[in-house]
Formats: structure tokens, sequence, C-alpha cells
């Protein structure tokens, strides 16, 4: 098929315009439809893609996207075509489904989307909605083996789960989309626990003792439960030589790894799934993940001069993580200084991110472009508020009207503050902070 560039660029930007998305307008309007009907509809239409494939779900608060590209590494390493369905996107929206890391051609998307707009519109689906419906369409033309697959919010609800998946997978629990989830641990869990199946295997990536009595009931459905932090996985023993080699970085890729790590001695126990007892080709998968997946914005290096580091973490049990290895890197003498650009979405938690946040770093705060982002301006005074009830300087605080800007003025910091030891820029905050910061290097 002979397309145009701009033909493929009006249709997509089609498909944000006209159809709700968490991108445009978050969880509201429309963005989010909570129930199956709709996805279940359109799969049919579409010929049940979904059932000629075999799949994985992954739910989670964190991980589950690094999660879902390792073990679609790993498939990929040991011989199976793999699909690869995650979200959100950094730079293309077709990042969203992947085949052995590849994105779909833009003349295939094209024609999906004139094929079926007619029916976009007739049932006023959500983005989401068409775009998981792309992607099962996509893996099955393709003709994928396997497809791991990544809810996009909980999991009961989800317009992943439609699928009837080998292994289930809910990588860790923590507040966010509070709103819409339940506001404690046991409800959010309960909303992610909706992916487990009668007789599928299920997989959770840590144990705590609210959430867990919600799991545990997961054994009337006969679903067999692991809890990888107590499973002794066999590559455990190669745990740490592993997590040493990996190309996708951060300290909490510990805990991913682990749960990666058991997913793979569950399905090494299925027949279909037999060439994963090649322990050399999971760790080759495991260790080369992100470049084979085409993996970003997760604890990326972006330059080396000055060092700059972005990653995707936007909630508290995420930047919990990351700001205290940040801190551990400039404390440990790697870097002498930590500026940080930072920007984030206004439905966020800030009372709970906040108290996490460096004291001794520089800080450029923005806003990217989406009308969902916490101004600039109201980010900063939240900040100086915060810091002045606390007693603590509000001192190398700086505003930036856009990511561009913000990093420009991380970037000339630097170089001001540079000396025998350089120092450290972290951007961050966002996912849309990250997208428009890849794209500047």
């Amino acid at each position: 098929m002979d397309i145009t560039e701009a033909e493929y660029r009006r249709l997509t930007e089609d498909l944000f315009r006209r159809f709700p998305s968490v991108q445009k307008g978050g969880f509201s309007g429309g963005a989010y439809k909570p129930g199956l009907q709709n996805m279940k509809d359109f799969a049919a239409a579409l010929g049940n893609p979904q059932d000629t494939y075999r799949t994985i779900h992954v739910a989670g608060t964190n991980g589950k996207g690094s999660v879902c590209n390792m073990l679609a590494s790993v498939l990929r390493s040991a011989g199976y075509k793999v699909g690869l369905y995650t979200s959100p996107h950094i730079l293309d929206f077709r990042e969203r489904m992947r085949v052995d890391g590849e994105m779909p051609p833009k003349e295939w998307v094209t024609a999906f989307i004139k094929e079926w707009m007619p029916w976009f519109d007739s049932r006023a689906l959500s983005f989401f909605e068409i775009t998981t419906g792309m992607a099962f369409k996509w893996f099955a033309e393709s003709g994928v083996d396997a497809a791991v697959i990544e809810t996009g919010l909980g999991g009961r609800l989800d317009s992943t789960n439609i699928i009837d998946p080998d292994l289930a997978i809910v990588t860790s629990i923590g507040y966010d989309h509070c709103d819409l989830l339940g506001s404690t641990l046991a409800g959010i869990a309960a909303e992610k626990a909706g992916i487990f199946k009668p007789g599928v295997p299920a997989l959770v990536g840590e144990t705590d003792g609210e959430t867990a009595p919600v799991f545990d009931s997961a054994s009337w459905m006969f679903c067999p439960l692991t809890y990888a932090d107590r499973a002794k996985p066999s590559l455990g023993y190669r745990q740490k030589a592993i997590l040493s080699r990996m190309d996708m970085k951060g300290e909490y890729q510990a805990m991913n790894l682990r749960t990666v790590l058991a997913a793979v001695d569950i399905l090494k126990g299925m027949s279909f799934y037999h060439r994963l007892r090649d322990d050399g080709k999971v760790e080759d998968g495991i260790i080369h993940a992100a470049s084979a997946m085409h993996f970003r914005g997760r604890w990326e290096r972006l330059s080396l001069q000055p060092y700059v580091i972005t990653d995707i973490g936007h909630n508290p049990p995420a930047l919990k993580h990351n700001f205290a290895q940040l801190e551990a890197l400039v404390k440990g003498g790697s870097f002498g200084s930590l500026i940080i650009v930072y920007g984030i979405m206004a439905d966020k938690d800030l009372s709970s991110i906040l108290p996490l946040m460096p004291v001794d770093a520089t800080y450029v705060f923005t806003a990217p472009d989406t009308p969902r982002a916490l101004p600039a301006d109201d980010l900063l005074s939240a900040c100086r508020a915060y810091r002045q009830s606390k007693g603590l300087s509000s001192e190398r605080l700086y505003c930036a009207e856009s990511v561009r800007d913000g990093v420009r003025m991380a970037l000339s910091l630097a170089q001001v503050m540079g000396g025998s030891v350089p120092p450290l820029v972290y951007i961050g905050g966002s996912t849309f902070v990250v997208a428009e910061a890849v794209k500047l290097f």
C-alpha cells in the first residue's frame, strides 16, 4: 500500500483528537471506560485475534512495563515469535504494539484505521480500546507464537482482560489512580487481581500484609499462586550477576528481575514453553531486554557530558526508589551535585511526593505540553510552601515554562556547577516529561 507520511500523521493524530485518551484528558471524559463489553464486541468484529496465540497478562502499580519487556525478550531469545503490548508510548504510539521488538509498518496502521474508523465512531470507543484491538489484530496477522500483554489501568475491568492467559502476573501494589481503583492497598489489589482466571497460574511480585489476603483469596478460583519474593527460582543463584549486566538500569529492577525469574520457572513447567529450559538463552534475553525490545525511559542515560538520566517513574512508590538512588550516587561521590528537572500531572498525589524529594538538589520545575500537567508555577509554589513549613531552604528552585526550556536551564546549570566531580542531571516526574526530553537528545 502506498501512503504518504502526511496521511499517516493525519490519521494517527485524528485518533488522539476524536477518541478519548489518557494522554489528552486523563481518566475522564470517556478516556477510561470500565467494563469489557465494548472490547469484547470489537474483538469479535476483528475475528477474536487474541485467541489465536498464547498470552501472558501483566498488571501492577509499578514495574509492569519492565517485566513485560524482559519476558518478551526472554521468549524472543528462546526462539519464539513474540508480541508485546504496553503503554504509554514515548515517541511513537506504535511502540505500544511490537513483534520481536519491531513496530507495525505505518502502512498497516493507516489501513487498519481507515477500515475500522466507522466502527470506532459508531461504538464511541476509547483510544485504549482502539489500540488494544489494533495490537491484538497485528499480533495475529504477524503469526506470533505468544504475546505479553500489559494492562492499562487496574485489571478487572481493563480492556485487555478479555484474554485467557497462560500466566497472570501482578508486579506490585501502590497508591496510584486511587479515585478509580480504591483508596486502600487492598482495594487496589482486588482490582489488579481481577486478571486472575480459574486454573491459570498467578504470580505476585511481592508479599504485603495488607494485599496478601486479597491475593490468597484467589485460591477459591483454583489459581496456583506464587509470590516472587518467596520463590526460589532456578536462576536465583545468578540473580546478582544478571542484574549487574542488564541494560535495564535502576536499582528497582532487582525486584522486577526477581519477578521475571519466578515467571520463567512457572512457564518452564508448561510444554509450550519448553525452550525456556535453556538457561543461557533466558539469561541473554534478560540482559539485553532494553536493546532487543527498544525499551525507553527506564533509568535511561541520555548524555554523558553532563551525565543525564531520565525515568518515567511518577507515583510515590516509584519516585521513592528513584530519589533514593540519586541521593546515593551523589553521597557516594560519583557526582558532585544533583540537578532535577521535574514535572507532574495535576492529578498526582503531590503531598506524598514532596517529602521524598532530595533536599540538597537543585530543581527546575516544568510542565509538559498536555492539559493534564500541573503548571510549573504551581509546582514551584507548592514546593516552597512545603519547605517553609519544614524550615527548609527554598534556594536553588527554578521554573521553566516548557520541558525544552527546563532541560536547557538544567544543562546550563550543570555547566556552571561543574567541577572536578561533575553534576548529575535527572529528568522525570511524568511519562510526558520524559517523552519530550528524549526528543531533545
